[in-house]
């Protein structure tokens, strides 16, 4: 018998399928790029959450109405994948097979309740726990959650392929479709993405260390973590921020470091201490290349960059950690692809190959309406993550005035324990365990 602590709080999970409303990709083949193919192996995860008011007198079939409008645009997330016969290089099939809809109710307690549990744990509940494979040719790319509170509210569950594109084009997607339930339908046609090049630095012969090989996954694209991983929030407010950057700036400090880059080198500095300085040394950093992308197709187009610190970390200065971060990057997109030319058939991974910080500060994560209303709180995660963990910054709830900042780590659990008492501890900007 299962104890009430234990069982679940979200139930009646019902699955359906909506489709483009017209054919779109004509069963054309999509040529996943060299960097998509790198990011095959993670998931992403985004939970939106609505007050009552945004959906009052609103059905389950009332938000899948418009879906078949939205998918017409990004015809390639209704696709499957499939391999090309010659050479076994994964493609999409653009086949208009759909995206799957999950329907799900949370009868035990109201949204802000839930929300109230402020380390999130429980919120991987409200989104779909999406593995493509190991039929390929019949796993959906994208799962959409929607989970009914009780007293009203619901919660709106991303579930994204990273294979199809990043976070800023997983949520361009979902906002896209609160504008066509709006009556803001895009003119035409979603631009296809031209990467720029000269972030690229191919002339540099080694190997990228923002990557790591994996054992082969065959058709089931997740890989295996020797720890036991745990993801865990917080919300950093802005006069956290304010108290944070004032007491570890110099006083004569000129240039501009950005609080992604204050927070992440916190991090990094407390993950060192608690390591006893057995690293990491070399971190990853994640970030956009370009503020636009909507109206566009998804796309892999954001830069992967390593940093490394020649000194000891855990005693270094806050501030020597952030200069670096921000000043010291080398770019690694294009050694990424330079090896997935030569290795088209191995398997990689990018989160957590090294700690990997990933900056979604300017990510529109707050741009999905529905009836003109505003999410009262977004959360992004990552699945898939490798064993060296990964940080995700993110902008806070536009309530507060959208200063603040969420911190979202997937991290070895017991390092993760240890993390939070650290920082809460010296930062006072984590609870400790």
């Amino acid at each position: 018998m299962v104890s009430a602590a234990l069982e679940s709080p979200v139930s009646g999970r019902r699955l359906s399928s909506v489709v483009p409303a017209e054919v779109t990709g004509d069963n054309k083949d999509f040529e996943l790029s060299n960097m998509d193919l790198a990011m095959k192996l993670h998931y992403i995860k985004g939970v939106y959450f609505f007050q009552s008011e945004a959906v009052q007198g609103v059905s389950a079939s009332d938000l899948k109405e418009p879906m078949f409008r939205w998918l017409e645009f990004y015809f390639t997330t209704s696709g499957r994948i499939r391999r090309s016969s010659g050479t076994g290089r994964p493609f999409i099939k653009c086949n208009d097979a759909g995206v799957r809809i999950v329907e799900a109710h949370c009868d035990s307690k109201t949204i802000d309740e839930w929300l109230a549990t402020s380390d999130h744990s429980l919120d991987h509940l409200l989104s779909h726990d999406q593995v493509l494979g190991p039929d390929l040719g019949f796993s959906p790319l994208v799962f959409l959650q929607l989970t009914w509170f009780r007293s009203g509210g619901v919660s709106i569950g991303l579930s994204w392929a990273h294979v199809l594109g990043d976070a800023f084009s997983a949520s361009a997607f979902i906002n896209l479709w609160g504008q066509i339930m709006a009556g803001q339908v895009p003119p035409k046609s979603l631009q296809v993405h031209n990467p720029e090049n000269s972030e690229l630095p191919t002339s540099i012969c080694r190997k990228p260390f923002s990557l790591k090989k994996v054992d082969p996954v065959g058709d089931c694209w997740l890989t295996a973590n020797n720890h036991n991983m745990q993801t865990y929030s917080f919300h950093v407010t802005e006069k956290q921020l304010h108290h944070i950057v004032s007491t570890t700036r110099d006083p004569g400090q000129t240039d501009s470091i950005s609080h992604f880059e204050i927070l992440s080198s916190i991090i990094w500095h407390s993950l060192s201490k608690l390591r006893e300085d057995m690293g990491p040394r070399i971190v990853t950093i994640c970030s956009n290349n370009s503020l636009i992308r909507e109206n566009e197709m998804p796309t892999n187009g954001m830069i992967f960059s390593t940093v490394e610190a020649d000194f000891c970390v855990s005693k270094g200065e806050i501030t020597e950690l952030a200069k670096l971060i921000a000043e010291k990057r080398m770019p690694e997109n294009g050694l990424v692809e330079e090896l997935l030319r030569d290795e088209a058939r191995s398997d990689f991974i990018v989160y957590g190959a090294n700690l990997t910080f990933v900056d979604l500060e300017e990510a529109n994560l707050y741009g999905l309406e529905l009836k003109g209303k505003r999410p009262m709180f977004v959360n992004y995660t990552i699945n898939g993550v490798g064993d060296e963990g990964t940080v995700l910054i993110l902008p806070g709830p536009e309530n507060e005035g959208g200063s603040g900042k969420i911190v979202t780590m997937t991290l070895p659990e017991d390092q993760l324990a240890k993390l939070k008492n650290i920082l809460g501890h010296d930062w006072n900007i984590a609870k400790p365990t």
